[in-house]
């Protein structure tokens, strides 16, 4: 059954890529360090986009470390690894979630996205351009921390999103991921979310601290994008499988991330700098300097 109504959507998304005018917005996920719920937000945040009636496509790009598939209670038959191994069509290893969503696993065996030939690369950045006419959003979820490979995901993005949570740690974490991100491309518009806050008011005000930080040492303006409150919701919905703004609609969390999207989608937050070039122009640029 649901094998069926993936193939369904396919078509249809295929269909729609033939008429469809504006190209998907990418959007990198990232963190500091591991353990900060980066996936579980993007993931969430991910299908509140698709509530909304957008079309979305979140890829798991932490390779053999991803857990989109798990959060959302599925089991993948195809990751991104086969995409790159095998040379298969894209459409081929995208799975469907909930709310329509459509994702792509992150897969085992391939420690560096991008330590392979060109021919491959050249085949992964034709294989994206078939589904830039067909989505909204293109939402990476990118593996902790700051990599030679993801790296270039992330500058070659239209926006990123930093997670982070109110431990020292973390918020030092995230301001060396903005200040490597930064030193590299300073037009990048970057928003910060705040998770696992026990109290919203502190909350705001360690975001606040925060960007008044990066803007006096990095003379860069991150946005804020929300406070997402610690909730008992949550990890009953990990133990479950299931995507907490589905498990518990009502819950604090599922509230807050609902706000967040809402926010993002009104664009209350800041003004969004338009990019003549496209995600895949970027990457293929970065990649080239670099000899792949």
């Amino acid at each position: 059954m649901i094998h069926d109504q993936a193939e369904s959507l396919r078509r249809k998304l295929e269909e729609a890529s033939n008429t469809t005018i504006e190209q998907a917005k990418t959007i990198s996920f990232v963190s500091g360090k591991g353990g900060v719920g980066k996936s579980n937000i993007a993931v969430n945040f991910s299908l509140e986009l698709c509530k909304q009636g957008k079309k979305v496509l979140l890829v798991d790009l932490d390779i053999g470390m991803g857990n989109v598939e798990i959060l959302l209670g599925l089991q993948a038959k195809r990751t991104i690894v086969n995409l790159m191994q095998e040379q298969l069509p894209i459409y081929d290893i995208m799975e469907l979630g909930p709310n329509n969503l459509m994702f792509i696993a992150g897969g085992t065996g391939l420690s560096d996205i991008f330590s392979v030939d060109k021919q491959i690369t050249n085949y992964f950045l034709d294989q994206y351009k078939k589904v830039l006419q067909t989505f909204d959003f293109i939402i990476f979820d990118m593996g902790a921390g700051a990599t030679q490979a993801s790296i270039d995901f992330v500058l070659a993005s239209d926006e990123c999103i930093v997670v982070t949570t109110p431990e020292p740690t973390s918020i030092t974490d995230a301001y060396s991921m903005i200040k490597y991100i930064a030193k590299h491309n300073k037009k990048l518009p970057m928003y910060v979310i705040l998770n696992r806050s026990d109290n919203i008011k502190k909350g705001l005000t360690t975001v606040k601290r925060f960007q008044k930080l990066i803007e006096q040492f990095l003379q860069i303006d991150v946005q804020f994008l929300g406070v997402i409150p610690e909730d008992r919701a949550v990890s009953a919905a990990v133990i479950k499988q299931a995507p907490f703004t589905i498990e518990n609609g009502n819950s604090r969390v599922a509230q807050s991330i609902k706000q967040l999207s809402e926010n993002y989608l009104n664009r209350q937050v800041g003004t969004i700098i338009k990019e003549s070039s496209t995600f895949v122009e970027r990457l293929k640029g970065l990649l080239t300097n670099k000899g792949r």
